[in-house]
């Protein structure tokens, strides 16, 4: 796999989307959870999708639950959080593993291309970032304590 355009995964609501269609765009890849501290971040990701779409960007979201069983809910549970919560609009995923034996493919290509602290693979939890840019290669690899704000000042460079 050479980039993010050759993989696929099920939106929330059970389709079957291929990433290629993204081609062109500039990407933030981001694993969410409903019951996490950091979840208030919706609320800046989602600024960032409205502000930036017509330039290019788009969100994807990746519910989660290996971070504290944050994303108990099944998935029409998550949909409907995130939009009476946050009227999120992004793109939104059926949950996903992000650490371990079951990762899904795309996390295992994001995390060998952009690792962590120390050169780790991991994902260390919920709502670490993962900026694509529009030809499908993975740029870097933000922390969950990175906010959707201070990543702000770096999408001009991609968009």
């Amino acid at each position: 796999m050479t980039s993010i355009y050759d993989f696929n995964a099920k939106t929330i609501d059970g389709d079957e989307q291929r990433f290629d269609a993204y081609k062109g765009k500039t990407i933030l890849v981001v694993n969410v959870a409903s019951k996490c501290g950091f979840t208030p971040q919706y609320t800046g990701l989602e600024a960032l999708y409205e502000k930036f779409k017509d330039q290019g960007l788009v969100v994807l979201g990746f519910p989660c639950d290996q971070f504290g069983h944050q994303e108990p809910g099944d998935e029409a549970e998550i949909k409907n959080f995130c939009s009476l919560n946050y009227d999120v609009k992004f793109p939104l995923f059926a949950k996903v593993e992000v650490n371990g034996a079951n990762t899904h493919p795309l996390y295992k290509y994001l995390k060998h291309e952009a690792k962590g602290m120390l050169g780790s693979e991991s994902v260390k939890w919920n709502f670490t970032k993962f900026l694509i840019d529009k030809d499908g290669k993975v740029i870097k690899r933000y922390a969950p304590t990175d906010t959707p704000q201070s990543i702000e000042k770096e999408l001009d460079a991609v968009l």
